[in-house]
């Protein structure tokens, strides 16, 4: 007999052995393996199998995220931006803006036309197969959601334009 495939499984054998867990302590919330520290702070022995302690973040740990403060935007040669430079850059995002609503509502006007009050006309594979044609009207569906929502916004941020 051949009896070279014990070899391997004696090998992984006594390297989990080696791997065997010392007596662990549980202070409260907390868990060592530090005897001397378990005993000066009265911990008591954990019994049973493993255990794995994952530490978690600290919401009010002490390396914050430095805090940014907003300047105002300054122009190359490390001067202000004049008045007329500011209500330049305003008219321009607004004409962008206006455009982008232009187009949203475009948009919209299409997905309704297509959507036909939840019945839109079957497209070719759709009329052997229903459940395409469900998936389709519901995207529609979505997309109009989507379109409205972004309307929304978009006439949000051009009434705090004016």
């Amino acid at each position: 007999m051949n009896f070279a495939f014990l070899i391997p499984l004696a090998a992984a054998a006594i390297a989990t052995s080696s791997f065997a867990q010392t007596t662990i302590y549980r202070c409260g919330s907390t868990y060592t393996n530090n005897a001397a520290e378990a005993k000066a702070k009265g911990c008591k022995t954990m019994d049973g199998g493993h255990i794995t302690v994952i530490e978690g973040t600290r919401p009010n740990g002490s390396t914050a995220a430095p805090v940014r403060v907003a300047t105002a935007p300054q122009a190359s040669g490390g001067q202000r931006i004049d008045a007329d430079g500011q209500r330049a850059r305003d008219s321009d995002a607004r004409v962008i803006l206006e455009a982008e609503l232009k187009k949203a509502e475009t948009r919209q006007a299409e997905l309704v036309k297509e959507y036909n009050n939840g019945e839109p006309e079957k497209l070719g594979p759709e009329h052997r197969n229903h459940q395409k044609y469900i998936d389709r009207v519901a995207e529609l569906k979505a997309s109009i959601a989507r379109t409205e929502s972004d309307i929304a916004g978009i006439k949000r941020e051009l009434s705090r334009a004016k």
